[in-house]
């Protein structure tokens, strides 16, 4: 039984006939071209397959099954080959893209299409690439979820509300499939938010009880069809934790809000320029043309470059208040907000112990004559007053010691290629602008919902 909001929601996010007659005639058609081709079986995966898709939502997912005993080599070649064909049969417009391997993604009559090639294995142990196991997904939450795709369509509307939806690395949201575990799991949405309000470090999901290794990720949900593998291994702490605050929102004060898709907000020039005089800190961004690989690589990157970059501005005495990072299809930006970005030419620096004799000789020979102050000694140290290396942010950002911060190795590549140094207003472009509002105006989902019930009052 579902609640009365409940009801509303999925009478506007559940498929109606048509649209579900229209979406199953291209899928049959695309399977069909796939079977005529004699080389591969045609099979229709994700939640199209399952009938978990919200109204609205264009992805379909086409598996192409090969022989097993193909060389890898050649899968990807005649995979490739078949999918062009079939796209271009259907006046598809093509883009080749790379998960583990590649595969073909085609806008087909208005639906985004992946054309997947894969090996029809017999069991989900005998796996050669990771795809493969997608048919075994689809196959098996068919039978789980018969009864309560409703429950699926549900709680993906309110994770995509939430802003949790997408298991792509710079969301480190739930996957569609992780859903359907999480329903199937607890058997409906409200008993499925009722526990998720309630998550806490260590929670484990087993559903077929058959776990063969130990994971230290913020939720453990062991995959049905591969004992070895986290389905919730893309989540992060900060979006798990976001998803059960909003639970127990809802659970407290159910309306249609939670449900509701969030508006896309930007900063203009003048505004984002507003905000930063209104917070009285210093803004600095490092952008560069964002490289040609995967976002499955480059998130990553990014996010140890920008963990990297602080530890240097940190190293080197700047505060940072928060940083962050944003990858575009043109160019990417590392963010920093620092608290200053000016310090004196003067550095106090600690040497060793006075009873450290040889470390004492060598303190003191480093830095004779070199310092404002010192080598002197202080309740049994040595310390010297020196220039400091770098007294402004931008000298810093400037130097080979940023260049050798640590940063991801194809993020690295592009900046030693060009990058430019942004400061306050400077870091806004329309590119930039969505991520830079989200930044300026961070906020809980739960927390956002209490304040706009709050300006309505």
């Amino acid at each position: 039984m579902h609640r009365e909001c409940e009801e509303k929601i999925l009478a506007k996010i559940r498929p109606e006939s048509e649209e579900k007659d229209q979406i199953f005639k291209i899928a049959d058609d695309l399977v069909s071209a796939v079977d005529k081709s004699g080389i591969a079986k045609g099979m229709v995966a994700g939640s199209v397959a399952r009938d978990t898709w919200v109204s609205g939502d264009r992805d379909l997912d086409i598996f192409m099954l090969f022989s097993p005993s193909l060389p890898r080599e050649e899968l990807e070649e005649k995979g490739l080959f078949l999918a062009r064909e079939i796209a271009l049969s259907f006046n598809g417009k093509i883009v080749e893209k790379y998960a583990e391997h590649p595969y073909i993604n085609a806008n087909i009559r208005g639906y985004d299409v992946d054309l997947v090639p894969c090996y029809a294995v017999s069991d989900a142990s005998k796996i050669q690439s990771a795809v493969d196991r997608t048919p075994f997904h689809t196959r098996y939450m068919k039978e789980k979820i018969v009864s309560l795709s409703d429950d699926v369509l549900l709680l993906k509307q309110f994770s995509k509300s939430c802003g949790v939806y997408g298991s792509d690395q710079m969301t480190g949201g739930f996957a569609g499939y992780l859903c359907e575990i999480l329903i199937a799991y607890y058997g409906g949405f409200f008993e499925c938010i009722n526990a998720a309000s309630k998550w806490h470090p260590g929670i484990v999901i087993d559903i077929e009880k058959h776990q063969a290794k130990e994971f230290d990720d913020p939720l453990v949900v062991i995959d049905p069809v591969d004992p070895k593998r986290n389905v919730a291994a893309s989540l992060s702490a900060t979006r798990m934790y976001e998803f059960s605050e909003y639970a127990r929102g809802y659970l407290k004060n159910p309306s249609c809000e939670f449900f509701r898709a969030k508006k896309r907000e930007i900063f203009l020039r003048s505004e984002f320029s507003e905000k930063i005089n209104e917070r009285e800190t210093i803004f600095y961004g490092i952008s560069f043309d964002t490289p040609g690989v995967i976002p499955d690589v480059i998130v990553p990157q990014l996010k140890k470059s920008a963990s990297s970059v602080t530890a240097l501005l940190e190293r080197n005495n700047f505060a940072i208040n928060r940083s962050g990072y944003f990858m575009g299809n043109k160019k990417s930006l590392l963010l920093f907000e620092l608290l200053y970005d000016t310090l004196p030419v003067i550095e106090r620096r600690q040497g060793p112990p006075v009873w450290e004799e040889e470390n004492s000789e060598k303190f003191i020979s480093k830095h004779l004559g070199q310092t404002f102050s010192g080598p002197y000694i202080r309740e049994g140290k040595y310390y010297v007053e020196i220039k400091r290396r770098h007294s402004t942010a931008e000298s810093l950002f400037n130097s080979d010691d940023f260049k050798q911060s640590g940063l991801g190795k194809h993020v690295k590549k592009s900046i030693l290629d060009e990058y430019q140094i942004l400061k306050n207003s400077d870091c806004w472009t329309e590119e930039f602008s969505e991520f830079l509002y989200e930044f300026i105006t961070k906020i809980s989902p739960l927390s956002e919902i209490l304040l706009d019930a709050d300006k309505k009052r």
